[in-house]
């Protein structure tokens, strides 16, 4: 069945336009469709035109909610597949607006993953391998994330390193020395920096042993360690109460002279 357009007439949204067959609105199209497609009043539409125009202005209206969605900041492909999807876009539009956006240098996973390196580079604390995770979380590719760690300046992580170690000491200095850059190790690898990173930035460190600050902390720890146990007969008690403070990384003789003077 033809029909042909009697009227064209423009939305209060800026950019679309109400299109009447036979003096009855049948539909809104984007400008973008409308110029495509040269819509005029006197046109004929069939029914297999109108489905196309109708299918048009849905890729239209999901392509401008991605522009949208994109505006505000850099996002990764899956992030805006994942809007689309929970803006109930559907399926089969998905992938053409994907297509629309990649074509127009509007999504580039390579440059979000450089931005994002450089971003985490500049303001954090996080190392190689908790970066390469996050990315991983936006299913970017592992040839992405390789050239994009490039960009993490080695004199900037050796910087961003140590200055993690170094408040992950003053965090620790609580534990007996012993102890301490063993913590402080585990804090760093959890923050992604690799192991051969952490060895020279601790290498390079001083740490610093306040023998009267130890001893205070092992007397804190102790006291509360033995009252916690009080409980058990004086072997038992005192069995554990030295086992507790080893596994807290006091030496044995630091130990046994609190036993003694307590």
């Amino acid at each position: 069945m033809t029909k042909k357009i009697t009227k064209i007439e423009a939305q209060k949204r800026q950019g679309r336009y109400n299109i009447y067959l036979d003096n009855q609105y049948a539909f809104g199209v984007a400008e973008n469709v409308l110029i495509r497609f040269r819509l005029v009043r006197g046109m004929e539409v069939d029914d297999q035109l109108e489905r196309q125009l109708i299918d048009a202005d849905d890729v239209a209206k999901a392509y401008s909610r991605a522009l949208d969605y994109i505006s505000h900041q850099l996002r990764a492909e899956s992030e805006v597949v994942q809007k689309l999807k929970d803006l109930e876009i559907p399926t089969d539009k998905i992938p053409v607006v994907m297509g629309m956006l990649r074509e127009n240098h509007f999504i580039d996973d390579q440059n979000y993953a450089d931005s994002y390196v450089r971003t985490v580079m500049l303001t954090s604390d996080k190392g190689p391998s908790v970066i390469r995770q996050q990315l991983r979380l936006k299913k970017i590719g592992e040839n992405i994330i390789d050239n994009a760690l490039v960009n993490y300046e080695s004199d900037r992580m050796l910087e961003n390193a140590t200055k993690l170690a170094e408040k992950q000491l003053k965090h620790y200095h609580k534990t007996p020395s012993r102890l301490r850059k063993q913590k402080v190790r585990q804090s760093m690898m959890t923050k992604g920096f690799d192991s051969d990173m952490i060895t020279q930035v601790l290498d390079s460190l001083e740490v610093e042993e306040d023998p009267e600050e130890q001893w205070n902390n092992l007397n804190e720890q102790a006291r509360k360690i033995w009252e916690r146990n009080r409980r058990y007969d004086d072997r038992e008690r005192v069995m554990r109460t030295k086992r507790s403070l080893v596994g807290k990384g006091f030496s044995f003789d630091e130990i046994q002279k609190w036993m003694d003077g307590r």
